[in-house]
C-alpha cells in the first residue's frame, strides 16, 4: 500500500480529538508531575523526576506519532468504495476451506482493527491476502499454523 492510512472520518475526527487532549490536558499534567518531583530536592538522585522527564518523553513521541498518522490519514467514503473486488472498508464473507467455517470479515486501518467486531486490519495476514480478491477467488494466506485458503463468497459495503 501507499504511505497513506486509510480511516473512516468518525476514526479521523477520534485521532485529532486525542491529538488534542494531549497537547493540553496531557503535557498539562506531566508539568505538574514534574514541577511536584523539582520540590522535593536535588534533581541528580531524584527518581521521581527521572521518571517524570521520561514520562514526559514517551508523552511527546505519542504526539508526534500522532500527528504523522493525521497526515497520512485519508478518509474512505462507502460510496466510494468498488465492491467487484476487496478493498479498505468493504466487507467480506468468506469460507474458511479446512473447516468450511463461514466468517465475515471487514478491512480496515490498523487502527480501527477490532477483531471481536469483525475488523481486521488491511495490513494483517489475512487482511493482506484479501485485498483485491473477487468473489469466487481464494485466498492462500500464509499463517504461523500453516497455508489457511479462503473463498471470497460475498462482498459489501
Amino acid at each position: 500500500m501507499s504511505g497513506f492510512n486509510y480511516v473512516s472520518k468518525e476514526t479521523l475526527d477520534q485521532m485529532r480529538e486525542e491529538l488534542n487532549r494531549l497537547k493540553t490536558s496531557g503535557r498539562a499534567e506531566i508539568a505538574r508531575q514534574i514541577a511536584e518531583a523539582k520540590e522535593k530536592g536535588d534533581l541528580k538522585e531524584n527518581a521521581e523526576y527521572d521518571a517524570a522527564k521520561e514520562a514526559q518523553g514517551h508523552h511527546e513521541a505519542k504526539i508526534a506519532h500522532l500527528e504523522t498518522a493525521i497526515v497520512a490519514a485519508r478518509i474512505l467514503d462507502s460510496k466510494d468504495i468498488d465492491i467487484s473486488k476487496v478493498s479498505v472498508l468493504s466487507k467480506v464473507k468468506v469460507t474458511n476451506l479446512a473447516n468450511k467455517k463461514v466468517v465475515e470479515y471487514q478491512l480496515v486501518s490498523e487502527r480501527e482493527a477490532d477483531l471481536k467486531t469483525g475488523k481486521i486490519s488491511v495490513t494483517s495476514p489475512i487482511g493482506k491476502g484479501l485485498l483485491g480478491k473477487k468473489i469466487g477467488e481464494i485466498a492462500e494466506i500464509t499463517a504461523p499454523s500453516g497455508v489457511l485458503k479462503f473463498k471470497v463468497e460475498a462482498i459489501s459495503i
